[in-house]
């Protein structure tokens, strides 16, 4: 009964993992690094599928301490920009909700340049 569990709150992390490419404020890599430990925990088949995958690069990235290449930040910051943009300024018509939208789209950007490792080279 647990492995169903594990499988079926992985499989929900991947998805939200994956939205979370495209809506800002949805962090990506912490829902792909659960759904890696409860796949490991449950199914290996699965565990091996998600590191296999295109989202396996960004897991194997982080369990090696990597970090994200300047290229790679850019793109990163251009994307959440890009939603934030068209969210704050083509959908929200709330001033005070746009407003919070772009101070965590800059909270966002500074944990990118500050917080996220960057890769060595």
């Amino acid at each position: 009964m647990r492995n169903v569990l594990y499988i079926a709150v992985g499989v929900l992390s991947v998805i939200l993992g994956i939205i979370g490419i495209f809506i800002p404020g949805l962090p990506t890599t912490p829902f792909l690094l659960l759904s890696s430990w409860l796949f490991y925990k449950s199914s290996g088949r699965l565990h091996n599928w998600l590191h296999g995958s295109v989202l396996g690069k960004y897991i194997r990235r982080y369990e090696e301490r990597r970090g994200m290449t300047p290229g790679a930040k850019f793109f990163s910051i251009a994307c959440m920009w890009t939603m934030i943009s068209i969210s704050a300024f083509g959908v929200i018509e709330n001033g005070h909700i746009r407003l919070l939208l772009l101070i965590l789209g800059g909270i966002g950007t500074a944990s990118v340049l500050f917080i996220v490792p960057s890769a060595k080279k």
